[in-house]
């Protein structure tokens, strides 16, 4: 009787758990409900308006050699895809949010463009072609999932459809700003009216993950609540990754808005970090 009595609570746990782990998996996370119709306003974030001295940088990165392929991983409204189309150069845009991606083909449209821009989840790439260059900047997808291991599944699958000499440049949240600043405060003073705030800024040193209310405005003037959390990486630990994956060369600059180089030493004064690794 109590073998018959404990088999069926065993089966019971079980289906109770197959049942939150589903409920989980359909539950939007805080980036999807961010960036869901929130397009227009997103292109007028401060942190939006550094496209060209960011485009300027790559181009140079790349030897102005207009025959690589480049991958825009979480390219948004495709800012950066877009600059570089112009261009000239071949570039393949993808994002998860399709409410970004309707605004990035209305933008390329206007402006007589032909991009490939497809929604693709980062953590599992279904792309056809390889890459000669891969470029995630401010911080398309890469460390907004709500694990370590999903983020670095991004690095992973990105660095699947790269080929063999190629590039991989993006910028990350730098975990040595928040030991000395707080983010909160940084946030607050490159804010203007109309874009997003952030407050109740807690940051967690047993995770360097960042946890914060963001309110915004949407593209219909909805106010829009959300919790979000934000990983935050120290130079070693991506180092490290990118070296797991099998990157001979990397290199970790200090990331200014629309005016990224090299001759900027990462400090703790950065807010974002750039990174430059080759195959």
């Amino acid at each position: 009787m109590l073998k018959n009595i404990t088999g069926k609570t065993k089966v019971n746990i079980k289906k109770i758990k197959n049942r939150k782990q589903s409920k989980n998996m359909s539950k939007k996370q805080w980036y999807e409900k961010l960036f869901e119709n929130y397009a227009e306003k997103y292109d007028k974030e401060c942190f939006t308006q550094g496209t060209i001295g960011e485009c300027d940088f790559i181009e140079q990165e790349l030897g102005y050699n207009k025959s690589l392929k480049i991958l825009d991983v979480g390219c948004g409204t495709g800012r950066h895809s877009i600059e570089l189309a112009k261009r000239e150069y071949n570039v393949t845009g993808i994002d998860l949010s399709e409410s970004q991606l309707k605004r990035a083909r209305e933008k390329a449209k206007t402006s007589g463009l032909i991009i490939d821009f497809q929604q693709q989840d980062a953590r599992d790439l279904h792309l056809d072609t390889c890459y000669d260059v891969a470029i995630m900047l401010c911080e398309g997808g890469f460390p907004l999932m709500e694990t370590d291991e999903m983020n670095y599944e991004i690095l992973r699958n990105v660095t699947r459809v790269l080929k063999k000499e190629a590039r991989f440049i993006f910028t990350t949240l730098n975990g040595l700003f928040p030991l000395y600043h707080s983010v909160e405060q940084f946030c607050a003073s490159n804010t203007e009216e109309g874009n997003a705030t952030y407050r109740s800024n807690t940051f967690d040193l047993m995770t360097f993950r960042d946890y914060n209310i963001t309110e915004i405005e949407d593209d219909d003037g909805n106010k829009k609540i959300i919790e979000c959390n934000e990983r935050y990486y120290v130079p070693s630990e991506i180092t490290w990754m990118l070296k797991s994956l099998g990157y001979r060369k990397i290199d970790i600059f200090g990331a200014k808005l629309g005016s990224f180089s090299r001759n900027d030493k990462l400090t703790t004064e950065d807010f974002e970090m750039l990174v430059i690794a080759e195959k």
